[in-house]
């Protein structure tokens, strides 16, 4: 058998090593929801992240082998790939497979070489085929009556523990479908069908349910149901989603990963991208954790996206960050961001340090207010495309990162994100009650994050960006830390005249000490946010407000983060939740 051959199949071979793994865990999410258990669901997907990137190292030392140490051969690689498209032809997840074989070939040879010859940059088929073998949804038509077809759709995925109330649970479902998607729930005698995907979306603290609705409108109406605990490990269906954009905020960008046991994930994708047609498929991919294939949809999306566009790339809007230096394509809704060579006084931390904080993000629960971001190494954009404006600064402020040629800009490493409006430009021309509502959700956002054991640092109002949505999201983590490393104070009294006229603190401050009352300098230059800040999170100046959501993190309690309005919640006759 040809060597390449050999090497090809043990890529596959990690490939299914690998996705076995992903699947296992995955798999007892159902387990850990009902036993309550957040600590192993927050390990849990930790763990997860950490396996593609362990599997893909363990197979390189037998590639070696297996090549006899000419395993950085370039033509070599041409002969795997060819055998790895034969292999690959008939697999149900060829497309995840392919992005394994890229990440081998960019652990062997580096970034810098990868083109269509050797790896994937275009994918080696074009439609992704329907699996018998792997049901996605099961499909309720409306024979009876409305009650009867939720009831027979909370039978069927039961949990091994009871639910507090289902009847009542029932009825708040049908209430609200007949209130909201059409009075036609309420009679019989219409084409409506509700699909159900197979498998339970599980992530922190709650299980969703999610399905379409097929009767109604040209394009199906999502239906999700979440499921959540009461402090007796009940169950409780907490609300019903059917409106577009609210289930797009559920698999927003800034929440953590779904653990969705899915065999073949490009049909989950496909059925959540007929729900969401406002979602790119590597958005998709992503929020059930499948993030290194999401890289892949994504670059393939930007350089489909070069191809039909003609606009430059140019600084983002806002003030310039001391750290990261940040640009966008108008046309594009994500921004690319690349660590300075050198920070300005006051930062102090280093390159290795901010990729720190970012990787730190990936694994933590983004409790819905931290954006996830991609990273890429050495990332090729036409050179056409970039203004002399943006080409001068990258080059001032990072050239160690920067390989200029006469077609392209090689960038060694950088990050991608969503763009959103920087809230300091948002308030600008915000009317008087979307300061109230956006100073809201900026307190709501430290907040949330400090539930989650995460502490902004620099909360300056440049660092937090408003989505579509209109919700305050934090972007910039080169100062983030955990809230229980943080020693919140209150600042003391000056005893003398000379210390309180000092210009310099003349009491000692150590490294991790937090003095809240000094967060209304945040507001500085804008006074009707720092009035509306004041009346609704005025709390958050006071250091004993800190400490309290220091010993709940301490005493393990994990809050609920609800991706969706309170006010969407059901009201329940006990509302006893853990």
């Amino acid at each position: 058998m040809p060597t390449s051959r050999k090497l090809a199949r043990a890529v596959l071979n990690g490939f299914h090593s690998m996705f076995a793994d992903f699947q296992n865990i995955t798999l007892a999410a159902k387990a850990r929801f009902e036993q309550a258990d957040w600590h192993g669901i927050q390990q849990a997907q930790a763990d997860r992240l950490e396996i593609y990137k362990s599997k893909v190292k363990q197979l390189i030392p037998l590639m070696e082998t297996l090549s006899s140490n000419e395993i950085d051969d370039l033509d070599l690689w041409c002969d795997i790939k060819a055998h790895y498209i034969q292999l690959i032809s008939q697999h149900a997840n060829y497309e995840i497979a392919e992005t394994f074989f890229n990440s081998v070939f960019c652990k062997v040879i580096g970034h810098e070489h990868i083109d269509d010859r050797h790896a994937f940059v275009l994918s080696s088929q074009m439609d992704i085929p329907e699996n018998a073998e792997f049901p996605v949804f099961t499909s309720y038509p409306l024979e009876g009556s409305t009650k009867t077809l939720i009831a027979r759709i909370l039978h069927d995925y039961q949990f091994s523990i009871p639910y507090e109330d289902l009847k009542r649970d029932t009825r708040n479902v049908v209430k609200t479908m007949i209130e909201e998607v059409s009075e036609n729930f309420a009679t019989t005698g219409y084409d409506i069908v509700v699909d159900v995907l197979e498998p339970v979306f599980y992530r922190n603290k709650s299980a969703y349910i999610v399905a379409r609705i097929k009767g109604f409108t040209e394009q199906p109406l999502p239906f999700v149901l979440p499921i959540l605990h009461n402090d007796k490990n009940e169950l409780y269906v907490d609300t019903v989603i059917t409106d577009p954009d609210e289930i797009g905020i559920i698999f927003s960008f800034t929440r953590s990963y779904f653990m969705v046991d899915a065999p073949q994930p490009s049909q989950i994708v496909k059925f959540l991208a007929g729900l969401m047609p406002h979602k790119k498929i590597y958005e998709l991919y992503a929020s059930i954790g499948f993030r290194k294939h999401s890289k892949s949809e994504f670059f393939r999306d930007f350089v489909f996206h070069l191809q039909s566009s003609d606009d430059q790339f140019v600084l983002a809007p806002g003030i310039k960050g001391m750290v990261m230096s940040v640009f966008t394509l108008p046309s594009y809704d994500i921004v690319f961001k690349i660590i300075k060579d050198k920070f300005a006084p006051p930062k102090e931390v280093t390159r290795a340090i901010v990729k720190e904080k970012y990787q730190l993000v990936t694994k933590h629960d983004r409790a819905g207010r931290m954006a996830d971001t991609q990273e890429f190494s050495g990332f090729h954009f036409p050179k056409e495309r970039f203004s002399e404006e943006l080409l001068e600064e990258l080059t001032l402020v990072a050239p160690s990162l920067l390989t200029i040629t006469e077609t392209d800009v090689i960038i060694a490493h950088l990050y991608t994100e969503r763009r959103m409006v920087p809230l300091n430009l948002y308030l600008k021309n915000a009317s008087d009650e979307e300061i109230v509502q956006a100073m809201d959700e900026y307190g709501n956002s430290i907040r949330q994050l400090a539930a989650a054991n995460i502490f902004a640092g620099d909360m300056l109002l440049k660092n937090f960006g408003v989505t579509r949505h209109g919700r305050v999201v934090f972007y910039d983590y080169d100062e983030i830390c955990f809230l229980t490393e943080c020693n919140f104070r209150t600042i003391p009294k000056a005893k003398t005249e000379e210390q309180e006229m000092a210009s310099q603190p003349w009491y000692t401050v150590a490294e991790f000490d937090i003095f809240p009352e000094e967060f209304s300098l945040f507001f500085s230059g804008n006074p009707k946010a720092r009035i509306a800040f004041d009346r609704l999170h005025g709390d958050l100046y006071e250091a004993d407000t800190w400490k309290q959501l220091q010993q709940q993190i301490e005493a393990g309690k994990i809050v609920n983060v609800f991706p969706y309005r309170r006010k969407k919640r059901f009201v329940r006759q006990q509302q006893m939740e853990s």
